[in-house]
């Protein structure tokens, strides 16, 4: 299946949450969903699982998608091991398997004809691990699989489809990394006074923010 046709499938049901997306699988989407809670932040290969646990841990009520690739993934093999013990119920980790190190020059990536990364997942512990080459069993598949408790880890076999622009400014660009900060604290802020007003007793009244350390915490009635 083409790269491009398997993301629109996912942007169509994951339209405005954190996505934490690499190389080719980031160029692809920040075209196809352009977002502030796109993170755009890992420079280094092999770190999008990692950050993407981090986002996970710290905002546990958020959906976190990865979008990894598989050059990339063999660059810390470790992070599924990590994931998995830590059982992050918001995790859903995208490869995209194309066999190649593709923004490098197209080199083949080791091992190509035999690495099952779904496999890989399972064995380290992900409690639910899946792998698609065909776009619509994968399109008939995704409503459920995001519908269930992570980590979850999703092997996609693709190709590239339509060529989206390498624009590695916009890719680590500061103006991207304070777009993420801001959009991501709104979203917290609101999920976090949504719960509130879900409460039972009304004991809390207007947030404020601790700024020595960042944290939202709120002003208790007496």
């Amino acid at each position: 299946m083409k790269r491009d046709q398997a993301l629109e499938v996912l942007a169509q049901r994951h339209p405005d949450g954190i996505v934490v997306a690499v190389y080719q699988s980031a160029f692809d989407w920040i075209g196809i969903r352009p977002h502030d809670l796109n993170y755009l932040c890992t420079g280094a290969m092999g770190q999008a699982s990692s950050h993407g646990l981090g986002l996970a841990l710290g905002a546990p009520h958020e959906k976190i998608v990865v979008l990894d690739g598989d050059g990339s993934l063999l660059m810390n093999l470790g992070s599924l091991v990590t994931i998995a013990a830590q059982k992050p119920r918001n995790f859903y980790h995208f490869v995209c398997q194309n066999s190649t190190y593709e923004v490098n020059g197209n080199f083949p990536i080791p091992g190509a004809d035999r690495l099952r990364f779904d496999n890989m997942a399972r064995a380290a512990g992900y409690p639910h691990a899946f792998s698609f080459r065909d776009l619509n069993q994968f399109e008939a598949k995704i409503d459920q699989i995001l519908r269930l408790a992570g980590p979850v880890f999703i092997n996609l076999h693709v190709e590239p489809g339509v060529s989206y622009p390498r624009i590695y400014e916009k890719l680590h660009s500061a103006k991207a990394r304070s777009a993420f900060r801001r959009a991501l604290y709104r979203r917290m802020i609101r999920k976090e006074w949504l719960w509130q007003m879900q409460q039972p007793i009304k004991f809390y009244s207007r947030p404020i923010l601790d700024v020595s350390d960042k944290k939202l915490i709120h002003a208790v009635k007496s």
